[in-house]
């Protein structure tokens, strides 16, 4: 048994802990806000979506955003003003454009993998989060739009992934509230959606009865480490606290865990990618029979949509590469509102909640898991757009890893 502790209260630092704490290690994780969930693990598109596993990197994809760039409304939007962080990322992006399709197939087998174990955790710790095994569809609008995706749509199927194409007919059937024409689709039946805050808040409660120590409120300002050991300096409103020792310490931290990484000597190439959602309140009949039942993904807009429990509708998506940047901007909130509009025009969008959270993306598009330069310490982060979906498995990896370390 090691003393651990996991930096971060998110999806994929809770997952993390409860993987370590059912292996029988004692674990302290450290969250800065009040409760578990409460940043880029609040309100996202819901989906748990092997089916979405396509990475980034590639020339079709490239082109695409180059193209959005010069439209205010699109998914894409990057600030023109240069940092040297963000060019050596998109550096990066491009030169990965040749491990396309391995990575792929690799996200694929990952997410297989991860949402079994979501699965079975939430069932045996009785975890209420809305969720959905309804499959996810995903529709495109033309035939250009469905052909571009064959090359994708071989390479899923090669990965292990149930999904087949659908007709216009037969999207009709699967969700009748869809009010739009489309050429055609795939649906992966094995995906599913649910509340990503309340699972994490729901198995976050799961660690404290499993004997975790969960100390909130407290900001994580420097990680030190040696070959045996590990140290955090952490505390509340700048009021910094003597070193706390483990024997091993994961940073599963966001778009934070470049800064604590770069403490102990590690390059994690982590840019944050933000996104957004709006949360529908279905507040009534009207807007609840009208809202869809299943998941979707609007191919030409990039976004998806989740119905979470009776009186919520999800849609989230776009990616905007403007640093550190938090605000809440109207006009990426408003392409989600018509969104809705167009394809469900009987729901209600009187009551629309918007939020934006920062997404931890690697160049690749692969998380980082695993020890780094020092032994003492690992990582287990930047899962980009999919760390709902990825979490649980690359929570198993970590804890694997640190089984395997005879080092302590």
């Amino acid at each position: 048994m090691k003393k651990i502790a996991v930096i971060g209260g998110g999806i994929t630092g809770v997952t993390t802990a409860y993987a370590l704490l059912k292996r029988g290690h004692e674990v302290t994780l450290y969250e800065s806000r009040r409760y578990a969930g409460m940043e880029t693990s609040y309100a996202n598109g819901g989906q748990l979506s092997a089916s979405n596993a396509e990475v980034w990197n590639s020339w079709p994809t490239l082109l695409k955003g180059l193209r959005w760039l010069f439209s205010p409304d699109a998914p894409l939007l990057v600030n023109p003003k240069p940092s040297w962080q963000k060019l050596a990322w998109m550096t990066k992006f491009v030169a990965a454009i040749p491990d396309h399709d391995e990575n792929t197939c690799e996200t694929v087998r990952m997410a297989l993998a991860a949402r079994e174990h979501l699965f079975a955790w939430a069932k045996e710790e009785n975890i209420n989060f809305d969720l959905k095994k309804k499959g996810i569809l995903h529709v495109y609008r033309s035939e250009e739009e469905f052909r571009q995706t064959e090359k994708v749509q071989r390479l899923l199927v090669e990965a292990g992934l149930e999904r087949v194409p659908v007709t216009p007919e037969e999207i009709r059937e699967l969700e009748p509230s869809l009010q739009a024409s489309f050429y055609g689709g795939y649906y992966t039946p094995g995906d599913a959606s649910g509340d990503i805050h309340k699972f994490t808040q729901g198995l976050a409660a799961a660690c404290e009865r499993l004997g975790a120590r969960i100390v909130y409120r407290q900001q994580v300002f420097q990680l030190l480490a040696d070959q045996n050991k590990a140290w955090v300096v952490a505390g509340e409103d700048d009021q910094q606290r003597e070193p706390a020792s483990y024997d091993r310490v994961v940073v599963c931290a966001g778009t934070g865990s470049r800064k604590l990484a770069a403490d102990v000597g590690d390059h994690l190439p982590i840019y944050p990618v933000k996104g957004y959602s709006i949360t529908v309140n279905l507040k009534d009949k009207g807007s609840r029979d009208a809202a869809p039942q299943i998941s979707l993904l609007d191919e030409a807009s990039k976004l998806v949509c989740s119905r979470l429990g009776a009186y919520r509708l999800r849609v989230a998506g776009t990616a905007e590469l403007n640093g550190f940047n938090r605000d809440i901007r109207a006009d990426r909130i408003q392409p989600l509102i018509r969104w809705v509009e167009d394809f469900f025009p009987e729901v209600s969008t009187e009551e629309v909640v918007p939020w934006a959270g920062l997404r931890p993306m690697t160049p690749n598009m692969m998380p980082i898991v695993g020890p780094g330069k020092h032994p003492s310490v690992f990582y287990n982060t930047g899962h980009g757009h999919l760390g709902w979906t990825l979490s649980a498995g690359t929570a198993e990896k970590v804890a694997d890893l640190l089984m395997q370390d005879k080092s302590s």
